[in-house]
C-alpha cells in the first residue's frame, strides 16, 4: 500500500471471550467523490453573484432574508478561502487556484442554476492552467425571526428593526452553499452537492440599537460559517479515518498467553515472534490460530497482501472458522485501498 502516512492506531480490549480479544485499527476509507489522479491543477470560482436580469425578484428575496450583494461577495470569498485552506492542507493537488478575474452569476439566487457550458469551462480552466474547476454555485440564507416575548407579527429583518421593542427574538439563519465540479477533459460533472448549517442569534432588542448590532453580529457569523462550510466541502474528495475491529486469538498455549500479554503493551512485533513459531505446531488448532493471528499482524502492519496469504493459509489448511470471513474482508479492504491510492495521486 503506497498511502503515505500510514499510521494505525491500535487499542486493545479484553472482552469475556475465553478464546479472543478484540483490537481496534484504524484504517482509511475513500473519500465519497473521486478525481483523477492526473488531475494535478484546480481552480475554484465563484458563481453566486446574482444575475441583473432578474434583479427585481432576487431583490426581493435579499431584503425579506436580510442579505445584501456585498454579504453575498463576502461569504462567497469565505467558503472559496475555506475551500482552498483545506484542499492546500491536503496536498492532493500541486496548484490550487481562486479565480478572481473571471465574473460568473447565477439567474436566481438560492438554487443551482443550469451547468456553465462545456465552451466556458474550457476557456476558463485553459485561461488559467488548471485541469478542473470548482464552482460555488449557491449561496444563499433564510431567515426566520422568532419574538420570544412580543406580540408583534415578524416576517423581516425591517420589521425586527422598526416595530420590535423591549422584546426578545430568535433570529434564526439557515446558511446555504451549493458546489459543482467540472471536468473538461471527459465533459463531465464530477460532482454536484449541497451543504446547509444553521445559525441562532438571540437579540434583546429593547432599543432598535441593540436589534441592529446584534444583526451585524448575524453577518459576521454567516461569514465564519460560510468558511466552515467550505471546509466541509473539501471532505467529499479528502480520503478519510475508521475504526474497525478485528479478533485475534488469545488462547492455545503459554506462547499464545505470553504474546497476549505483548500485544497489549503495543509490542505486535513480540507478539509475532510468538505466533510464528506456533503456526508450525503438531496440533492442527493451535497452528490455525496462529495463522489467522498473523493475518491479523501483517494488517496491522498495512501487509495485507501478507495477511491475505495467511488467512488463507489458516482456513484451507487448519479450517480456522473466522479466517474464511477475514479473507473476504481483506480483499475488500485491498480494493478499498487502491482506490485511497488513486484518490491520493499515489
Amino acid at each position: 500500500m503506497k498511502i503515505a502516512g500510514y499510521i494505525l492506531l491500535l487499542i486493545v480490549v479484553t472482552l469475556t471471550s475465553c478464546k479472543t480479544n478484540l483490537v481496534y485499527i484504524n484504517v482509511i476509507n475513500p473519500a465519497p467523490v473521486t478525481i483523477s489522479n492526473a488531475t494535478k491543477n484546480v481552480g475554484i470560482v465563484s458563481r453566486t453573484t446574482p444575475s441583473p436580469d432578474n434583479k427585481t425578484l432576487n431583490t426581493i428575496h435579499q431584503n425579506v432574508n436580510g442579505e445584501s450583494l456585498k454579504l453575498i461577495q463576502d461569504a462567497t470569498a469565505e467558503a472559496i478561502r475555506g475551500l482552498n485552506d483545506a484542499l492546500t492542507q491536503n496536498k492532493r493537488f500541486d496548484i490550487i487556484k481562486p479565480i478572481t478575474d473571471v465574473q460568473l452569476t447565477t439567474p436566481v439566487t438560492g438554487t443551482f442554476p443550469s451547468p456553465l457550458s462545456w465552451t466556458e469551462v474550457e476557456k476558463i480552466c485553459k485561461d488559467h492552467g488548471v485541469d478542473v474547476l470548482f464552482v460555488m454555485e449557491v449561496f444563499d440564507t433564510e431567515l426566520k425571526v422568532v419574538p420570544i416575548n412580543a406580540p408583534n407579527k415578524i416576517d423581516n429583518i425591517t420589521d425586527v428593526i422598526n416595530t420590535v421593542a423591549n422584546a426578545q427574538v430568535n433570529i434564526t439563519t439557515t446558511v446555504k452553499t451549493g458546489w459543482r465540479i467540472y471536468d473538461p477533459q471527459k465533459k463531465y460533472i464530477i460532482d454536484e452537492h449541497p451543504l446547509a448549517d444553521n445559525l441562532t442569534i438571540v437579540a434583546n432588542a429593547s432599543t432598535v440599537i441593540n436589534t441592529t448590532e446584534a444583526l451585524l453580529g448575524r453577518k459576521e457569523a454567516i461569514k465564519q460559517d460560510a468558511n466552515k462550510l467550505g471546509h466541509v466541502y473539501a471532505d467529499r474528495i479528502i480520503p478519510y479515518w475508521i475504526k474497525v475491529t478485528r479478533d485475534y486469538y488469545v488462547k492455545g498455549n503459554y506462547d499464545f498467553k505470553v504474546a497476549t500479554r505483548k500485544a497489549r503493551t503495543g509490542n505486535w512485533s513480540g507478539a509475532g515472534e510468538l505466533w510464528l513459531k506456533q503456526t508450525e505446531s503438531r496440533k492442527r488448532k493451535i497452528a490455525g490460530r496462529a495463522c489467522y493471528n498473523m493475518a491479523i499482524l501483517g494488517e496491522i502492519n498495512g501487509d495485507l497482501d501478507t495477511a491475505i496469504s495467511w488467512a488463507q493459509k489458516a482456513y484451507e489448511n487448519y479450517n480456522n472458522k473466522l479466517a474464511l470471513q477475514y479473507v473476504n474482508i481483506l480483499k475488500n479492504r485491498r480494493k478499498i485501498n487502491q482506490r485511497v491510492d488513486y484518490q491520493l495521486g499515489n
